[in-house]
């Protein structure tokens, strides 16, 4: 992979990452349009590397809920923090237990397989169109809504499914308030993503040459500044119930990968 490439690569994951299109199907279709030939260890090795920049520029963007969120777990009381804290755990054990069960049949589909990228981003497309249609409140997020919530992440780590796409529009399903929605959103990833990594390093998962490190780090600078820029576009575009624009785009990408693989 040539250093334009990792660019590429990188500006497609740190928009795609935040705006509900699925950084992981763009990944993936970007990487087959460019000739990338990974074998799908490699090719997840690279993903993981690019949601690492994206979890960064997420730490920077909530900088601020974060610190409160800290500086209230060390009072150790029963307050909001701790209470959210709470809701952020249980929104990560669905991922967990299915990232353990299921690690090896999930890399399987990172190996450039654009037809069931294709049919998982007209999933995506749906669940935008009804979150859009969703009447707004000011409802909070439950301990039962969390756990949902985490549901629909463990179903988007399929390279196709928007993340951001399918927990938001879950969460505003469920009626809860679409600002609180993106941040609850946004804030229950980053733990996942610092875990995932954790875990491949430590467990040797994560392989690349010499050769890739420099286009690695070209991307993983070019992810964490376009993720800087997407996650705060993506926030005031909630609030505004603008996803139907994402969910015809979706709809389009799936079709058209979807003709694709049939004529080729």
């Amino acid at each position: 992979m040539g250093i334009i490439e990792a660019i590429i690569l990188g500006i497609i994951q740190g928009l795609t990452e935040f705006l509900p299109v699925s950084s992981s199907g763009h990944l993936e279709l970007a990487k087959f349009l460019l000739g990338d030939h990974s074998v799908p260890e490699e090719s997840l090795t690279y993903t993981v590397v690019l949601h690492f920049a994206t979890a960064l520029s997420t730490i920077v963007i909530f900088r601020k809920d974060i610190g409160e969120i800290l500086r209230g777990l060390f009072q150790f009381k029963n307050n909001q923090e701790l209470q959210f804290s709470i809701k952020i755990v249980l929104s990560m054990v669905p991922a967990v237990v299915v990232g353990l069960l299921f690690e090896k049949q999930l890399e399987s589909f990172f190996g450039g397989n654009i037809f069931f990228v294709g049919c998982m981003l007209i999933v995506t497309a749906i669940l935008l169109l009804l979150a859009d249609k969703a009447k707004t409140t000011e409802k909070d997020v439950s301990i039962i809504g969390s756990v949902i919530v985490g549901v629909s992440q463990a179903i988007a780590m399929l390279p196709g499914i928007s993340r951001s796409g399918a927990t938001i529009s879950t969460s505003v399903l469920l009626g809860i308030d679409r600002s609180k929605a993106a941040r609850f959103s946004f804030l229950m990833v980053i733990p996942l993503i610092f875990g995932k990594i954790a875990k491949d390093v430590l467990g040797g998962d994560i392989h690349f040459t010499s050769a890739e490190a420099v286009p690695m780090g070209v991307g993983f600078v070019a992810a964490f500044v376009a993720g800087l820029l997407a996650c705060q576009w993506m926030i005031a575009l909630v609030r505004k119930s603008k996803l139907t624009y994402f969910s015809v785009y979706c709809a389009f990408v799936g079709v058209v990968a979807i003709v694709y693989t049939y004529a080729k």
